[in-house]
């Protein structure tokens, strides 16, 4: 049984025929939130898309009403401009808010022109011509706000152009019902290609793994699609390449659709084994192969002229790499099953969405969304087929390994050396890897994630054994002076020689002498109390100060350094970060009362 918003959609259709344009649609009745407008529209052909706004309303009696149901208008390939007008009228006493969307991306060239209050009208340019900050709604199609207000009538004229096929859908829509909408769209969009890209990560691991240039072929195959898709429906031009304009857009979708079809049919002939199988229908493949990578140069050179061509070209091409398929399944070829059946359901999307920009079919949801989903379940069915080679090939290794049985174990016991040799090479690896990990590049001696390490395991011995452990913090004194006046390399120097001397000071088993960082150096003696702490400290500085490295602002004109040390036995409660903070408070006492020496917490 029809609805209400049903029957008020059919009456408001009928008086339109009859009425023709002197009859506004009422846009507050749109069934389940939108309306298809192209019943409503009038449209103007303009031969030389030379036509101005004013010269089209002056010519208001050549427009002509669609006499369509639709959900799309449809001029196939020519070179007019079209004008569309179409009047919408707000019956109600507040402000109506609706969005008009033309849901083709590959238009090259919309102007929407709007009335104000006054009559006067503003225009709003955009297309896949132009940059995509031109759009006023940001979306893959083209989408305009509209504010009718109180009980008010508005002409809008849209002008569209494009160099390739004229496919004009024109949609009204309730603004909460649009959001709903556009979310629906993207997330499928996204399903799409999301299924896409982990079919070509899927595939690059079977690749890397089993090293067979079929896995490259449909990744190569699957990119192509990708990226002639992305740019059909315009997602590459919102999210890939926004500052693009000109022909490249609508360019980028030909020329991917070409490269996609010639990485199937070199797929097609590998997988299936064409030249054995068929070899005088493998010299027809091996024509389309030439003649789809031949496709991009014509496209970039004279897109206008042969876009229409190309379409029809690849339109019949398609069913010739599908008999070819069917031929080879008929020979029992086991891969072409798998073929066909994938090939037949993107021959199905494919041909639909181009019969229908040759004005062929009519704009649905079928000719719409048809070669992405035709698309993803070829990428799901041709999988399968690498899946199913797989699984032949492996049987066939298991057949041969029966009559190779002597020499594979021969084999295993080579493999077993080799993988012996290669995980003591690793480990050989790792052990260098760790070492460096814990070793300061500049200096040689040992980091502070080293010095982390060690203090915490030496905190924990010291604290079960109840012995003291002593730590110091080294500071060279007025170090960033150095640098600054002997330069970045006399520095290093400086850091290197430094980190040796301190290092030649503590050679027992158990010592730690680390970088700590910049300047700072640390050292870590476990069972040693503070005045034998103090008594290293003092060696450090005296071995530090014989190196006599000149230093124009140290004291005594050469180079010394400050330490604070401190020696504790862990009491409950105490913890690391205690004994670092009373040596750093002992540095901090040396470079107070002087520099140039040490001081025990």
């Amino acid at each position: 049984m029809l609805s209400r918003d049903s029957i008020r959609a059919f009456v408001a259709l009928l008086l339109w025929w009859w009425c023709g344009p002197a009859l506004a649609l009422d846009a507050a009745a749109l069934p389940h939130g939108a309306l298809s407008l192209t019943p409503y529209l009038t449209v103007l052909e303009d031969p030389q898309a030379t036509l101005d706004l004013d010269s089209a309303r002056h010519r208001a009696a050549e427009f002509r009403s669609t006499g369509k149901a639709d959900e799309a208008l449809s001029f196939g390939y020519t070179r007019s401009a079209y004008w569309l007008r179409v009047s919408l009228h707000n019956p109600t006493d507040r402000p109506l808010d609706r969005m008009l969307e033309i849901s083709n991306a590959r238009l090259s060239d919309i102007q929407f022109y709007r009335p104000d209050a006054h009559g006067r009208y503003s225009v709003q340019r955009t297309g896949s011509a132009q940059p995509y900050a031109t759009r006023p709604y940001p979306n893959r199609y083209y989408v305009f706000s509209l504010e009718l207000a109180p009980h008010a009538e508005e002409v809008i004229y849209i002008r569209v152009w494009s160099e390739g096929a004229k496919l004009i859908p024109v949609t009204l829509w309730e603004p909460i019902a649009y959001a709903a909408y556009e979310r629906q769209d993207y997330l499928a969009q996204g399903a799409y290609f999301g299924t896409a890209v982990a079919m070509m990560l899927f595939n690059l691991v079977l690749f890397l793994t089993l090293r067979d240039r079929l896995y490259l072929l449909y990744i190569g195959f699957v990119f192509c699609a990708v990226i002639a898709l992305a740019s059909q429906n315009g997602l590459a031009h919102e999210w890939l390449w926004p500052g693009m304009g000109g022909s490249w857009p609508n360019k980028l979708a030909s020329i991917g659709f070409s490269l996609s079809a010639a990485m199937l049919t070199i797929f097609m002939r590998r997988m299936i084994q064409t030249r054995q199988v068929v070899p005088r229908l493998d010299v027809i493949l091996r024509v389309l192969i030439a003649f789809f990578l031949a496709g991009p140069l014509f496209t970039i050179f004279f897109y206008v002229e042969t876009a229409a061509p190309i379409g029809l070209a690849w339109a019949i091409c398609s069913p010739l790499i599908m008999l070819i398929g069917v031929v080879c399944a008929f020979k029992r070829q086991r891969s072409a099953y798998y073929f066909t059946a994938a090939f037949l359901l993107l021959l199905i999307g494919n041909a639909s969405s181009s019969l229908a920009a040759l004005g062929m079919l009519p704009h649905n949801p079928l000719t719409n969304y048809g070669p992405q989903v035709g698309s993803c379940f070829e990428m799901l069915m041709l999988a399968f087929a690498l899946a199913d080679r797989v699984h032949v090939m492996r049987r066939q290794a298991i057949a041969a390994q029966a009559n190779l049985i002597a020499g594979l174990q021969t084999s295993e016991r080579m493999l077993e050396l080799r993988v012996e040799q290669r995980t003591h090479e690793l480990q050989t690896a790792n052990d260098h890897l760790a070492a460096l990990s814990m070793t300061d590049g500049l200096t040689g001696i040992s980091n502070r994630r080293r010095f982390d390490e060690v203090l915490a395991a030496e905190w924990a011995r010291a604290a079960r054994q109840q012995h003291s452990l002593a730590i110091g913090l080294l500071d060279i004194d007025f170090f960033k002076q150095y640098n600054d006046h002997y330069g970045h390399q006399a520095g290093d120097d400086c850091l290197r020689r430094v980190a040796q001397a301190f290092k030649s000071q503590l050679q027992r088993g158990g010592d730690l002498v680390a970088r700590y960082g910049g300047e700072e150096f640390a050292f870590i003696a476990p069972a040693v109390d503070a005045d034998q702490a103090l008594a290293i400290a003092d060696a450090v500085c005296k071995a530090i100060a014989s190196l006599e490295l000149p230093h124009a602002h140290g004291p005594g004109g050469r180079l010394t350094v400050s330490i604070g040390v401190a020696a504790w036995t862990p009491l409950a409660g105490a913890a690391p970060a205690d004994i670092l903070r009373a040596a750093d408070q002992a540095l901090y006492r040396a470079k107070q009362l002087g520099r140039n020496r040490a001081e025990v917490h």
